[in-house]
């Protein structure tokens, strides 16, 4: 992980307080304003490591109560604060804040259920991002790979071959590995799931889990219901299996509305299943409030139609004590539970899971159909990592950095961008949903960005219906801020420029 560690300051000499700090004061305060005039003129930035006390005191030249109290000043005026086993971090400012984004219109009646036809679109996009391999990415879905526990990943892989020295050639157990199976029914607790390990089936990341959840419960042609604004990757699945979309309006704040679904329910009795993402909705980054979660699951046991859960990001979510998954208020096998490690653990391994509630058995059999088992030695891996505290441990430093880039990322958005732009801060993860000025089009700002090296994700693929044309899925992936920093001061005087354009042309 790149250190980012504070640039280093003029000792402080004796008699000569700094600008802002009267001669009088005492010499913790003369510090801690050195400190923060630092602070307020950016020269040390939200996210940046301050000194260890150690550091302090050498520095310095003083002892550990001036730098103790030093610090608490600091922490006092919400300019520094600690974390745990890591040391003080410079803060985010609180006024780097933008207006909350829109929320949708509620009272507009659900358009058509849709063939979706999003491939095109999504071809054309990583055919552009091909051409351009270099630029700095602000569009992607996984935290930078060295925030992930690497080296603990690669011993544990190691000692599993040594173990085991036929992992690589002999074929596993039809549903996954029954140890791996059986720590997951553990820790689905958490989450208010109680399974056992046979209720388990291991799938090739989460958009398998999500794939064989839609063909175990329709048929081509039939009608899905989605969240508006929808992660492109469910569109383009149900493009290939010849389903239908039925875009619900979600908020940046709360998710899929409860009563836009309810009236769609009524006025489309084809939907065979709702698909939600409810902790960290890609891209909105939001969470559904307990109280949505029960009405959804009831709503969807009362049609009588599946309900998928794809809850990759819930580990992900700031929160002082485990989310629930919509799993957790079902009582009769309503919900179909997806899910994988790829957001928190290992991008690479593509290792998930599914539980198919009433559909199990037929999840089961189209699973054995389409792809056979998985590989044992990720899950091997993984079992072993999870038996630990060391994956929890991993988490907790993954949400920290997380919530650092986030901090640090959000107060360099609003500094650059118009006014116009609009940003509901997510509740944990990766992911900005920004809502650029109306007159700026994400399509042209996604091609403009390229040419100026930084990957960003248009509003036009989060829609099968042409919604979202000034959105923009934005991702806080790199650990190195002050490219980010720059990345989007670049972005920002593009928007401003186009922005300046299309008023030029209205007038």
């Amino acid at each position: 992980m790149q250190a980012h560690t504070v640039k280093p300051l003029e000792p402080l000499k004796p008699g000569k307080p700094p600008n802002d700090a009267p001669a009088d004061e005492p010499l913790y305060r003369q510090l801690a304003a050195q400190y923060r005039r630092a602070i307020r003129h950016g020269v040390l930035r939200p996210g940046e490591r301050m000194p260890s006390m150690r550091a302090f005191m050498q520095r310095h030249g003083v002892s550990l109560a001036t730098a103790t109290e030093s610090y608490r000043v600091l922490e006092r005026e919400a300019l520094i604060e600690a974390h745990p086993r890591s040391g003080y971090f410079v803060r985010a400012l609180k006024s780097a804040a933008l207006p909350a984004a829109s929320e949708p219109d509620l009272a507009s009646l659900p358009g058509a259920a849709q063939f979706v036809g999003i491939h095109s679109t999504i071809s054309a996009i990583v055919s552009q991002l091909q051409r351009y391999p270099e630029a700095f990415n602000l569009g992607g879905a996984t935290a930078s790979s060295d925030l992930y526990p690497t080296d603990a990943l690669q011993k544990a892989a190691l000692r599993a071959l040594r173990r085991r020295p036929t992992l690589l050639t002999a074929a596993g157990a039809e549903q996954g590995d029954p140890a791996l199976r059986g720590i997951i029914a553990r820790r689905a607790l958490d989450a208010g799931i109680q399974i056992g390990a046979d209720d388990i089936i291991m799938t090739h990341g989460g958009i398998e889990a999500v794939n064989l959840a839609l063909r175990a419960v329709t048929q081509p042609g039939d009608t899905v219901a989605v969240e508006s604004p929808c992660f492109f990757g469910l569109l383009q699945a149900l493009e290939s299996l010849g389903l239908r979309a039925l875009e619900i309006p979600a908020s940046p704040s709360t998710g899929l509305a409860i009563e836009a679904l309810d009236f769609a329910l009524h006025t489309h009795p084809d939907i065979k299943a709702v698909v939600v993402v409810p902790n960290l909705q890609n891209p909105l980054g939001c969470v559904m409030p307990d109280s949505h979660k029960a009405r959804l699951v009831e709503l969807c046991a009362r049609a009588g139609i599946a309900l998928i859960e794809d809850d990759p990001y819930r580990e992900l979510v700031d929160s002082a004590k485990p989310l629930r998954s919509l799993k957790a208020w079902d009582t009769d096998g309503t919900v179909i539970h997806c899910t994988s490690f790829n957001k928190t653990l290992a991008p690479g391994m593509r290792v998930g899971w599914i539980h198919g509630g009433r559909w199990h058995p037929r999840i089961g059999m189209l699973k054995f159909a389409q792809s056979r088992h998985n590989e044992q030695l990720s899950q091997v891996v993984l079992a072993e990592f999870l038996e630990t505290n060391a994956y929890e441990r991993h988490l907790r430093r993954l949400r920290e950095r997380l919530r650092l880039q986030r901090e640090r990322m959000a107060a360099a958005l609003a500094a650059s961008f118009p006014e116009g732009t609009r940003f509901t801060p997510p509740a944990g993860g990766i992911f900005f949903w920004v809502e650029l000025p109306r007159t700026v089009s994400s399509a042209a700002f996604f091609d403009a960005a390229l040419k100026e090296g930084i990957r960003v994700m248009p509003g036009t693929v989060f829609s099968n219906a042409g919604r979202f044309d000034h959105f923009i899925r934005l991702s806080c992936p790199s650990t190195d801020l002050d490219l980010a920093d720059e990345a989007l001061r670049r972005l920002g005087r593009l928007a401003t420029a186009m922005a300046a354009r299309a008023s030029a042309r209205a007038a």
